[in-house]
């Protein structure tokens, strides 16, 4: 039995679904993370999209870059995921939009050349300066 995790926007027009285990979730320090959450830092699992689902609401696009599509609520604003062509078998999901977040350590820091430097966070996990695709 494959493990099934849940989450949405803070309005809860938007949720979706996911089957899976909790890994590869990375603490991403980018500079388009941080404006288009209005964060610090954004954390992100990474997992097949076919693993994936809207199971309520339809959530609003909008393309960050030309190879990047995030995806919100269009009521509330809140980030939920991002497809990137770079990756387009994948999506990533905002870890703080699960249900259980607490459930989800990052393991590791992205797009460290961005990061903010008062920012000390996990300083423990490992590091790259962009991200390994």
């Amino acid at each position: 039995m494959s493990e099934q995790h849940v989450g949405g926007c803070h309005c809860g027009g938007v949720r979706y679904r996911f089957d899976g285990p909790l890994v590869d979730i990375a603490h991403c320090h980018c500079s388009v993370c941080r404006r288009v959450s209005g964060g610090l830092v954004t954390t992100w699992i990474t997992l097949p999209r076919s693993a994936f689902a809207w199971i309520t609401g339809q959530p609003a696009q909008y393309e960050s870059s030309a190879t990047c599509t995030r995806y919100f609520c269009g009521n509330c604003g809140a980030q939920l995921a991002l497809v990137t062509q770079l990756s387009p078998e994948s999506i990533d999901v905002t870890i703080a939009t699960l249900d259980h977040p607490e459930w989800a350590p990052a393991d590791r820091h992205i797009w460290v050349e961005n990061r903010l430097p008062w920012l000390h966070l996990d300083e423990q996990l490992p590091e790259e300066d962009g991200e390994a695709l």
